[in-house]
């Protein structure tokens, strides 16, 4: 099922380049990721899942992966492909448990858009306009904190472009990449704002 340019490497060849800097870390990432892509056709097919969920929950799992490749976690007791297919299978069954647990839960907490519906309209703008302004100068911290091309990756998705025209302005191969990346950086943006 791999097609003949994403098997260059034997498993141990692209754990040490995963395991480097620069562009052939880039590269061998894109060529994980392109290697097993099937699974998210499996996601669909054998958990009933929609094609966004599989290809979340796949691309969870190559960052995952990746994580545990770079803190040197994998120990090759199995090939990627099975230590892959695990974690997938997974990430599959914990999106089912959650599609399930949401479908039984009552959400009884107010929320402060609920509170806001019952101040009066120009009190309510002007609450509005204050948490807005509080919001967007803590995400702007945050994203600062990040490195560049996270940053320039966020900016671009949160002004609405496509992962095909970010890939294209940032010189990425393909859009899939640009999501597995925009991913990444939203779960390093989510670890600064559970650090403070």
């Amino acid at each position: 099922m791999d097609s003949a340019g994403s098997n260059r490497y034997t498993d141990q060849e692209l754990i040490d380049q995963l395991r480097q800097s620069g562009t052939d870390k880039r590269r061998s990432e894109e060529q994980l990721f392109n290697r097993f892509v099937y699974f998210i056709r499996e996601g669909m097919t054998k958990h009933a899942l929609s094609e966004d969920e599989s290809f979340n929950a796949y691309s969870d799992t190559i960052l995952a992966a990746l994580d545990n490749i770079n803190k040197e976690h994998f120990e090759a007791r199995a090939s990627i492909k099975t230590y892959l297919y695990q974690i997938f299978h997974n990430k599959c069954v914990d999106l089912l448990r959650k599609r399930t647990t949401n479908k039984n839960t009552v959400h009884r907490a107010e929320t402060i858009s609920d509170r806001l519906m019952q101040l009066s309209d120009s009190a309510r703008s002007i609450v509005q306009t204050l948490i807005d302004k509080a919001d967007w100068n803590r995400l702007r911290e945050k994203l600062n904190a990040l490195e560049e091309m996270c940053r320039q990756i966020l900016l671009f998705w949160g002004d609405n472009y496509s992962d095909k025209e970010i890939a294209s302005f940032l010189q990425y191969k393909t859009a899939d990449v640009v999501k597995t990346s925009r991913l990444r950086c939203l779960e390093r943006l989510r670890k600064l704002y559970k650090t403070e």
